[in-house]
Formats: structure tokens, C-alpha cells, sequence
């Protein structure tokens, strides 16, 4: 695939090792090469960023990653791994991350389901807008929230017919899943930059999916 332009725009190092190694956990060290190959990004192989807060990760080399997933496996097949992957970002570190300090309390559980929903989503929004350039923001509707996402790293410099910014979805619904302790919701993009829209928009309904 074509290299994606540098944005400079960064993650911190921590946020792509831990989305690195959640995606070798779903693919495998070989399936991880394979797409670190394709993605023109072959110093990564073996060599993730350091497990450090300092914002070095460009955005162009994030969105390389998920263009040469969805490239090797297609875009059902990319969809499936990138949820996967988001899930586990968030289930082996982001939850220990300091705004959600606090969300397995005994006084958090004993919250109503649409406290602990909103707490939580803000929560995930100020880690990446405090650690990172990706600035996240939540609305709340009468029966949902828009979880957005102004600057994405997940699709940037990419274009795409359809919303696919699967990690952060995938992310969203592990997140939402702990927070609320153990609902699963129906997250659903319906905007994405990759689209020719301004910004990537996540709508998530306030009652969880029934019986899931």
C-alpha cells in the first residue's frame, strides 16, 4: 500500500504498544509482520515503541497499521481483528489508566446504569485527549451518546466507502462492557474522516443490548 503522509499528530508511545501488542495477541507474530511489512512500517517488527508516555507515535503510522489489515484480510475479515484488538486495548491496560481510577469502587458500582455510562465515557475520552492529539468529546442525547472523535488516528490519510475505524469500536464496547459492569452496547460509527466527514462519530444507545 502507499506510505500515509506523516501528520504530526502523535500518540504516545504507551497507547501504541499496548494497540500493537493487543493486535499480535488476535493475529499472531508472524500476522503482525506480515501487516507491519505491507504497511511500510518494518522497523516496528520487533521493536515496538517504549512503554513510556512521551508523544512519539504519528497518527499516518497508526492508520497504516488498520489500511494494511483491511487490505490482507478485506474489510470483513480487518473489521473482525480491529474490534478484537480494541477490545483487548482496552481490557489489558486502558482501564488502569488514571481517569478511570476508581470505576471498580465499591461507591461506583452502586451507581445507576446511566451515571456509570457517562463517567466512563468521559473518562475513556479524557485519556486521549490528555495524553495524546486525539481529541475526544461526548454528547448526550435523550437516549444515547455521540461519542466523537475530532482528530483520528485511526483513519487518517485514508479514504474508505464506509466508516471503519473498527479498533475504537471494538475499544468502546470493552469499555463500556467494564464500566457498566458487564452490559454489552450496540456501538455503531456513522461518520468517519476516511469518509469525507468532518470528524468520526460513534453513536451508542443508553440501553444495553438485551440478553447479550
Amino acid at each position: 500500500m502507499d506510505p500515509i503522509p506523516k501528520s504530526g499528530l502523535y500518540y504516545p508511545n504507551k497507547i501504541a504498544r499496548i494497540a500493537l501488542l493487543a493486535l499480535e495477541d488476535v493475529m499472531g507474530k508472524n500476522g503482525m509482520s506480515a501487516i507491519l511489512n505491507l504497511a511500510n512500517l518494518q522497523h516496528l517488527i520487533d521493536n515496538y515503541p517504549p512503554d513510556n508516555l512521551e508523544k512519539q507515535f504519528d497518527f499516518a503510522d497508526f492508520s497504516s497499521i488498520f489500511g494494511a489489515l483491511e487490505e490482507m484480510y478485506g474489510p470483513r475479515g480487518g473489521r473482525g481483528l480491529a474490534l478484537r484488538a480494541g477490545r483487548a486495548t482496552f481490557d489489558n491496560a486502558l482501564k488502569h489508566f488514571g481517569a478511570l481510577a476508581g470505576v471498580g469502587d465499591m461507591a461506583f458500582k452502586v451507581l445507576p446504569l446511566s451515571a456509570k455510562m457517562r463517567i466512563g465515557l468521559n473518562a475513556m475520552a479524557k485519556i486521549f485527549s490528555t495524553t495524546s492529539d486525539q481529541l475526544s468529546t461526548v454528547e448526550e442525547k435523550d437516549d444515547h451518546y455521540i461519542y466523537t472523535i475530532h482528530r483520528c488516528p485511526v483513519c487518517w490519510g485514508r479514504h474508505t466507502d464506509k466508516p471503519a475505524c473498527f479498533i475504537a469500536t471494538g475499544l468502546l464496547i470493552e469499555g463500556l462492557k467494564w464500566v457498566s459492569g458487564g452490559n454489552e452496547f450496540r456501538v455503531t460509527q456513522v461518520t468517519a474522516k476516511s469518509c469525507g466527514d468532518e470528524r468520526c462519530d460513534f453513536l451508542i444507545p443508553k440501553e444495553p443490548i438485551p440478553g447479550a
